[in-house]
Formats: structure tokens, sequence, C-alpha cells
């Protein structure tokens, strides 16, 4: 083969290659309004989820729910797509003497396999060595699969009701209310999804900033494997009010909090929405005794921020607490009591200077049903607006509340109940909420449903729209509950339109 043949093969195939990215990227002709209104959203091909292990406790039972909503077009599942979890592996301290992970499940044994969209699906375990869970959907069970894993405890640390939404693996994480406290004992779960380890720095801010480490901040997390470690081991300094930063140097984690509280009960506490400038909290219950507000400044600097409380008519300012300032680094805090006074409500922050320069902020919220020895907590945090749709799987005949806030303009939404294998049909109702007010309701729920159903939230028009489940499952005079924040489920990505252009070639 002579140089000439060479040279017209490279050619040919650089103009191939060349050719290949032209059709991916588009032409110069089109313009990037004309690329924008060509653009189309398309449903995900693949959701991974990690769900924590749920306690340790001898008297508990976890209940887990999973779903994917039926979407039109989005066909009927089967085929080769799946969506289940398998047990991850446990730390090397909680392996037992036959080597089996907690709970003693099959290293790969699949845990709620979803046959199809629009069923739910349920299973439960009395185990207090339920491990955690990794769990991957593609096909049309991906887009917006959704889990749920709900803990009673009848006695005890942490007694009451536990619940959190399991999460999407990512390399960062804020967490606002966490505790190093005396009363409190706050475990971060860090869970790799992936073969290869991940290095995991957790930093914690106190009103006074940063907590002083006693050791190296830094967590080595196995492959697909879970480690739980303990906050107040991490520092001498005990607080209260601490903001948990968890970032991923290496790899990839899901990180849940648990808190545990001698005399409050306990529960999840989920990780606020990337830092912003304007905060909701929706769905705070009518029959909160107090509520206290954490909020950190992760910037260079401090926030002065506009609380406003928004009921079921209008949004007021919270007696006494009209403004709040937060210092870059450090964690403010205040308590808010029972600020609902009988009506449901959301929290809204905004900067208090609206034509200024404004900081962004993560934020939580720590709610407490009832008085004395029967108290309950629950944690809501930051959340961000709902897109196009989000869903919680879990909820049942009596106990759930669905909260909606639209802190600008009035929004309209459509709530779907759909039942799994107990039968019924589905029902949905549709939702004007006013601008600056929370709408707390009743989710509707499938016609001769038994057991679970999942209730999902579809945006239809109008101003951002957030939004909150609250689970109720009171346990003699303990009002245990639970509160699951909605945000969007990114079922759906914008995929830009794409046209051949050899153009490139002159360039």
């Amino acid at each position: 083969m002579n140089r000439t043949t060479l040279s017209l093969i490279g050619t040919a195939a650089a103009l191939a290659a060349v050719t290949g990215v032209a059709t991916l990227t588009g032409g110069p002709s089109d313009d990037a309004g004309t690329a924008a209104k060509a653009a189309s959203r398309l449903p995900v091909q693949r959701s991974t989820l990690l769900c924590p292990a749920p306690s340790s406790s001898d008297v508990s039972r976890t209940t887990y729910t999973a779903y994917t909503p039926k979407r039109s077009g989005g066909g009927a599942g089967g085929g080769s797509a799946k969506a289940e979890l398998v047990p991850a592996e446990s730390s090397p301290d909680e392996v037992s003497e036959e080597g089996d992970p907690r709970g003693g499940k099959g290293k790969n044994e699949p845990v709620l396999p979803l046959k199809r969209p629009g069923a739910p699906v349920t299973t439960d375990t009395d185990s207090s060595g339920a491990p955690a869970l990794i769990g991957t959907a593609d096909g049309p069970l991906a887009p917006g699969w959704t889990v749920q894993q709900t803990t009673a405890i009848d006695a005890g640390s942490g007694r009451g009701l536990m619940g959190t939404a399991c999460t999407a693996p990512d390399t960062d994480f804020w967490f606002a209310g966490a505790s190093t406290g005396k009363d409190r004992q706050d475990f971060v779960h860090l869970t790799n999804p992936d073969d290869r380890a991940a290095e995991v720095d957790l930093t914690m801010y106190g009103p006074d900033g940063k907590l002083k480490p006693t050791s190296d901040e830094s967590i080595t997390v196995p492959g697909r494997s879970t480690v739980p470690v303990l906050l107040s081991t991490l520092t001498d300094q005990r607080s209260t009010d601490v903001s948990l930063h968890v970032t991923a140097r290496s790899g990839r984690i899901g990180a849940a909090v648990q808190a545990v509280d001698e005399k409050r009960g306990g529960d999840w506490i989920p990780a606020s929405a990337v830092p912003a400038t304007r905060v909701a909290i929706p769905g705070i219950p009518s029959d909160a005794t107090s509520a206290r507000l954490v909020v950190f400044a992760p910037g260079a600097n401090d926030a002065d921020l506009k609380v406003r409380l928004a009921g079921p008519t209008s949004s007021i300012t919270p007696a006494g607490h009209e403004s709040l300032h937060v210092k870059s680094g450090m964690s403010a805090a205040i308590d808010l009591g029972d600020v609902t006074k009988g009506e449901p409500g959301s929290l809204l922050l905004a900067p208090e200077d609206s034509e200024g320069p404004a900081t962004p902020v993560v934020a939580g919220l720590q709610v407490t049903r009832g008085k004395g020895s029967d108290q309950e907590t629950a944690f809501i945090p930051a959340t961000g607006a709902i897109e196009r749709s989000a869903t919680a799987a879990d909820n049942r005949a009596k106990g759930s509340v669905l909260s909606l806030v639209a802190p600008d303009g009035t929004a309209k939404v459509r709530v779907t109940a759909s039942a799994g294998s107990g039968g019924g049909t589905p029902a949905s109702e549709t939702y004007t909420v006013k601008g600056g007010t929370t709408k707390a309701v009743a989710p509707p729920r499938p016609s001769g449903a038994k057991g679970q159903y999942a209730v999902t939230v579809e945006r239809l028009s109008g101003g951002p729209v957030h939004a909150s489940r609250m689970l109720s499952l009171p346990e003699g005079d303990v009002p245990a509950f639970t509160i699951q924040s909605l945000p969007d489920d990114r079922g759906t990505v914008e995929v830009p339109h794409a046209t051949q252009d050899l153009s490139v070639l002159n360039r």
C-alpha cells in the first residue's frame, strides 16, 4: 500500500469523525434561539438510588415502597427493563462472624423488583440488621423512579417514625440541623454505589464557625459499601445546631443523616437544596408545638434574610422574627415556637434587601409535635421547586398530608394517586395554590385500594411550587410522624436538536 492510498484512507477517517461530531453538535447556521426551540425533553434511561441502613433497634420494623410514575407514551415496562435494589456491604465492624452483610441477605438478592410503571411495590422487614441498599432502574422504569423507606421504632432511642426517600448519588451534600449535642446521636450514612472506593470529607459548622476536628476529616467508603459515622466522634465540641458539609473528593456517594434524640424520638435529616438566595421550607404541620430553623451561609459574605410564614390565605411575618442575620461560615438558629398557631404553613426566606447583592444559603427546620414525654421530631430541608413532577411512594389510608406552597405567583398542580398489588383505580385531583400561600390537603386515594399507594405531583402552570408530604402513624400517645420533601424527580432531560453540518471541515 503506497503513501497516497494511506493518505486517502486517513482523510476519509478524519472526515467520518468530524461528520460524527457535527451530527451531535449541530451546525453554525442554527443560532442559539433556534437550537433552544428545537430542543426536546426525553425520559432518562437509567436511575440510581441509595437507601441507608434503617435501624439497629430490635423493636423496629421497616417498610420499603418503590414506584415509577406512568407517563404518556412511556411504554409499559417489561422486556429487559428492570428496577431493583440489592444489599450493600457493611463496614468491617458490622459484618457478622459468618461474613454476611448486616441482615444476612444474599449479596446479590434483589429487593423491591418493579415490573411496570404506575404500580407501587412494597416489602417489609423487622430485622435489626437490615442493610443499606443500592438500586438501579432502566428503560421505562427509570424516569421518576422513587423508593421510600419508613421505619417504626416502638421504644428506646429514636422511638417513633423515621422516614426517608432514597437518594441519588452525588458529590456534594449540605445538611442543616444536625447536632453533636449530648442529647443527640446523629449518624451520617455514606453509601458508595460504584466498584471503586470513594474518599469523602466531612466538615461541620456551628454558631461560632467550623468545629475543630479531632482527626482526619476524610472517610474512605469501599466500593459497593456503606459506612455510618457518628458525628460527635469527629470533634470534641458540642453544638446543638450544626451544618454538615459532605463532599466526595473522589467517586460519588449517597449521604443521609439519622438524628436520634433520647426524649423526642428522631428522624432522617434530608439534604438541603443547593445553596440559593431564596429558600422555601414546605409543610409545617398545623399542630407543631415547636419549630427550630437552622441556616448556614457557605460563601464569603454574610446573609441578611427576611423570614415569612406562608399560611392558608396569606404570608405573614412571624412575631419577633422578622429577619435573620447569618454570618459567613457560621450556623444561625432561631426558635420559632408554635409558629403555625393551628394552621398549616411553610417558611419562606428571601434577601432582606431586594435590590442589593444576595448571598446563597442552605437551611433546615426541626419540627416537633406533642408535649412532654410524648414528643416526636421530624426535619424539613430547604426544598427545590417542582419543575415537572415529584413523587411520595409510601402513603397510607390515613395519616398522609400533602403540603404545597407557591412562594411567588399562583400555581396549578395535578395530584395523582396510584395503588399497587392491592388493587384500586388511580385517582387525580387538580389544585390551585395562590401565590404566597400554603395548601395542605389529604391526597386523593385510589378507589378500592388496599395497603400503600403512591402520590405524584405534577406542576401544570403558573409560578414555582414546592411540596412535602407528612406521614403520621401515632403510637399510643406519641404523635409519630415523618416528613419527606418532594423535589423534582428529574425524570426527563433536555436533549438539543442535532443536525449534520460538513462546513466545519472548512474551519
